[in-house]
């Protein structure tokens, strides 16, 4: 498999601006290190939406949701149609609402095959039009994909057309659910409201705590999470730079939180699941440079660990 980099500058799925320049600061990082990576490494670029960003008409339960759906539709196609065509798609996207035209996208491929999700992220991102607090559809994706609305726990009561918009995104390019609880797997998981923690609980939804990885040991834990998805046959990983510890390495993102992962622990973690040849997608989600507090830091760590699985995925 060649990589093919699918670069995707949406950030309307976000509470605030700036995630759309993550690639460029990405490529950025590159440059000043004079690495040649994106010259090295085939690319499409997405269509976007952001000038959405400043319609004054705003559902305040699931923000510009009919265009985060265009775009869901749109990465979904593209990755999809890449994965067929034989490429290996790593996606560089903005805010992390694309994950769910992602995800839709490789089961739109592979529509027989079972679809793990390692999720390495300080959120949950299981929130519904009628659970969330914010409106933000980057804390919807996994609830999209799961297919749950979780209306025990409803807050809000969206109206006719957001529910019309919420079960199309449900069915991006196949209908229904695209994964099963029982196949999804958070590293790094810290910030969350209670209507998260209920669908975690209920479903028994594995997850792995910073501090846990740390007591138990990476390894351990890792293989925990390998077990777990043993009967898939395909897995995506998805990864939020607000995972990593913002205090150490930047805080160069919308929703940062304090005690998260070091570079050289996602690395170990994206290593070993590329080590069982199920991988078939890693997607990067949420670089603000526009909010980094030590110039282009964070781009600068996610280049870093974007190089090293490049050439892990194609060995010289």
């Amino acid at each position: 498999m060649k990589i093919k980099l699918i670069k995707n500058r949406s950030d309307i799925g976000a509470g605030t601006r700036g995630s759309d320049m993550g690639i460029d600061a990405i490529e950025i990082a590159a440059i000043n290190c004079q690495n040649d990576f994106f010259h090295r490494h085939a690319y499409q670029d997405v269509e976007t939406h952001n000038e959405t960003i400043y319609n004054k008409v705003n559902n305040n339960f699931a923000k510009r949701i009919e265009h985060v759906t265009e775009q869901c539709e749109r990465v979904s196609k593209v990755v999809a149609q890449n994965l067929i065509d034989g490429y290996f798609p790593i996606v560089l996207s903005g805010d992390h609402s694309s994950a769910l035209g992602t995800i839709s996208g490789i089961k739109a491929a592979y529509p027989t095959k079972t679809i793990g999700v390692v999720w390495i992220d300080a959120h949950a991102d299981l929130h519904s039009p009628f659970t969330s607090p914010s409106g933000n559809i980057h804390g919807m994706p996994l609830a999209a994909a799961l297919a749950f609305d979780n209306l025990n726990c409803q807050i809000n009561v969206p109206g006719e057309p957001t529910q019309t918009h919420w079960e199309h995104l449900k069915n991006i390019g196949l209908p229904g659910p695209k994964i099963t609880p029982d196949h999804l797997v958070y590293f790094g998981l810290r910030d969350f409201e209670q209507a998260e923690e209920k669908i975690i609980h209920q479903n028994k939804i594995q997850f792995f705590k910073v501090e846990e990885v740390r007591v138990k040991s990476i390894l351990v834990c890792i293989n925990e999470a390998i077990e777990k998805l043993k009967n898939c046959d395909l897995i995506y990983i998805s990864f939020d730079v607000d995972s990593m510890d913002c205090d150490s390495v930047s805080y160069g993102t919308g929703t940062p939180v304090p005690v998260g992962f070091f570079d050289v622990e996602i690395i170990e973690i994206m290593d070993r699941f590329i080590a069982t040849q199920k991988v078939v997608c890693i997607e990067f989600t949420e670089i603000n440079p526009l909010l980094d507090n030590k110039g282009n830091k964070m781009a600068e760590t996610a280049f870093q660990v974007l190089d090293h699985l490049a050439a892990r995925l194609m060995p010289q």
